[in-house]
Parts: C-alpha cells; structure tokens; sequence
C-alpha cells in the first residue's frame, strides 16, 4: 500500500482564525463495499460532504491507488463557514492514516493550516493566519500553505504533481424550464496510475478509480458517472487501468441523463483522445451502451436546441445525438454557423 506499512489512525492539528484549535483524525477500515472516504461531523454535514470532497480531489495526485480500504475522517469541531484552514489537516490526516506520507524525522505530532482552490491538481494555494500560530512541542511539524508548502508535492521533495494531472470541462444543456435553463459544465481530471491500474492484487476496478466530488451529488449519480466512465473507456480498447480520475460539476442538483455525453467527452479530451475545440465542447446524449461506443438520444430537444442556440459562441463545438439529425428545426445549423460555432450529429464517440 503505497510503499508503507499503513497506519491505522492519524490525527493533524489545524488552527482556525478565531485562534481555535481543532484535530482532524483519519481512521482506516476494509472497504467492504462502503464508500471511499466517510467523514462524520455532527450537525454539520455539508461541512461532512465538503471534507470528502477535498480528500477525495487531493488523492488524484497519488500515483498508486489501492480501492480496499476505507477512511473515515472527523474533526472535534466545526469551523465558520468560510474558514478553511482544515482543509490541509484533512488531506494530510488521510495520506498518514493510509501510510502514504509520514512526517519527516519522526515527528509525532503533525499541525497544518492551509486551503486549495484546485486540491485536483495537488496546488496549496495559502492559509488563513489565526492571531498566534498552534504551540509545537519537541518533534512536532507545522506545516503553511502557500510559499512555505506550495503543492502537495513538496511533502516529499518532489516536483508539482499538478504538471501530470489533465482537467477539461465541457459543457450540456440543463433545461427545467425556468429562468435557471443554462449551459452546466461537467469537469474530469486525470492523472497517470503507476503501473498497471487494474491490477487484481490491489483489488482494482474501473469504477474505484473514479471519485466524483462535490457536495450535493448523491449517491445515484455518482454511481451513474461511474459506469458511463468504466464503459466508454472499455470502448478504447487500451483505456481501463490507466488513470486516476476525478469528476466535478458546476450544477451538482440535476435530474435526467442528458450530460453523459459531455462527460465522456470531456474525459476523451482529458487523455488526450480527441481534438481540443477553439471554443467550449458542447454536447448532450445518452446511451445504454457507452461499451459500444454508442450515443443516442435524449428528451427536451427542442428546449435543448432552442438553449445551445442562444448560449453558443465562436469558436464553440456542439455534438448531438445522431438521432436528432433529421429533426432539427428550420434554419438552425445556419443560426448555429452565424454565431461562429459548429455542430455535428453523431451516433458514436470516437468519429469525430
């Protein structure tokens, strides 16, 4: 497991604005079908979702992955709203915990003050300063985001780990109806696994290598994203085993399947399977054989084709269903053109 005897619990003491001192502690169990990452913080459980989320992202940044286990994080308070200087604790309290990284020279004691607003690229991008740094006893290790701990990397003298990691966002229709019918972005991040990522020793799967974070994507979804993922990419011939993968959404309270083909494409333009657009991809479809490479329709043409054509811009690529070819209204591939975008119809990925 990563090169190291994996402890089973760790703790990492942060320091909040208002001078409070808190302790993250991570604890390690089998998976046993449960969830990756479980964080339990009473009365405050988008705090809960928030600290998996950040867990989750970080370990992107790992080159090796073993699915086995399960960490389930908590914290002996809860912070205001906007502090985040947990945020480092939680990510060093998991790595410790699974043995993935161990304070230099010892220490026992390990205190970390630090935010990210892109932990998928392993980036620390500073840390709020409380009125009096947390007290360090003999063999202790304080550790500040920003120009004193600027990547994850640098735990381990290594180079930014943000260099390996490839993130591209495309966009969908999301349609309700209302006022709040926009195009939402799907994000997939990748990075390298080490060796042979489906490795039956590491108990490794497709799916496992997938986490999708943000708060309020429920359980469905996730699973949802999951397999579209692990079948597209079985699609490739050569695409299962290969990446460590994270998947966010800007819109994390959606029904309806109509961004699977975003998403998949993203993720092809993340590895480097397809051409990048001048613009934004656009793209909605769904399939039932994303194994196949298969792109079928969805429902709310026309409201979708109505919101791509006023949302559209140079430079953009639009991709629809195959299905949907024959039925587009009057004059809107020309509309489409006049704003400077393009579209195809497609009835399989890869054919573009």
């Amino acid at each position: 497991m990563n090169g190291h005897r994996t402890a089973m619990t760790a703790a990492c003491r942060t320091m909040l604005r208002d001078g409070r001192v808190l302790t993250v502690t991570a604890t390690v169990r089998p998976r046993a079908s449960r969830a990756d990452v479980k964080c339990a913080v009473p009365g405050a459980p988008a705090l809960g979702e928030r600290m998996a989320e950040v867990v989750r992202l970080a370990r992107l940044t790992e080159r090796r992955f073993d699915s086995r286990m399960q960490v389930v994080l908590g914290i002996d308070g809860v912070p205001g709203h906007d502090d985040r200087n947990w945020e480092l604790a939680a990510v060093l309290a998991d790595r410790m915990a699974r043995g993935a990284w161990r304070p230099a020279g010892g220490a026992v004691e390990v205190s970390a003050l630090g935010w990210s607003a892109a932990w998928q690229l392993g980036r620390v991008d500073g840390h709020d300063a409380p009125p009096a740094l947390p007290d360090r006893p003999d063999h202790a290790v304080l550790l500040l985001g920003g120009a004193g701990l600027p990547h994850l990397g640098a735990l381990t003298g290594h180079a930014d780990p943000g260099a390996a990691v490839s993130s591209v966002r495309s966009w969908f229709p999301l349609h309700s109806g209302g006022i709040n019918d926009a195009l939402a972005w799907v994000e997939v991040s990748v990075s390298p696994l080490d060796g042979n990522g489906g490795d039956e020793d590491n108990g490794e799967n497709e799916e496992d290598t997938i986490a999708v974070a943000g708060a309020g994507v429920d359980a469905a979804v996730q699973l949802a994203v999951r397999a579209v993922l692990a079948g597209a990419r079985h699609f490739d011939g050569r695409g299962l085993g290969r990446w460590r993968t994270a998947v966010r959404f800007g819109v994390p309270r959606f029904a309806g399947d109509s961004y699977q083909l975003a998403l998949v494409m993203a993720d092809r333009l993340a590895r480097g399977r397809e051409f990048v657009p001048r613009g934004r991809l656009i793209a909605t479809g769904s399939s039932t054989a994303w194994h196949a490479g298969q792109v079928e329709a969805v429902a709310g043409r026309e409201a979708k084709l109505a919101l791509i054509l006023a949302e559209a811009t140079a430079g953009d690529r639009v991709l629809l269903p195959a299905a949907w070819r024959t039925s587009l209204p009057p004059g809107w591939i020309d509309a489409l053109r006049a704003n400077g975008a393009s579209c195809a119809c497609i009835d399989h990925i890869g054919l573009i």
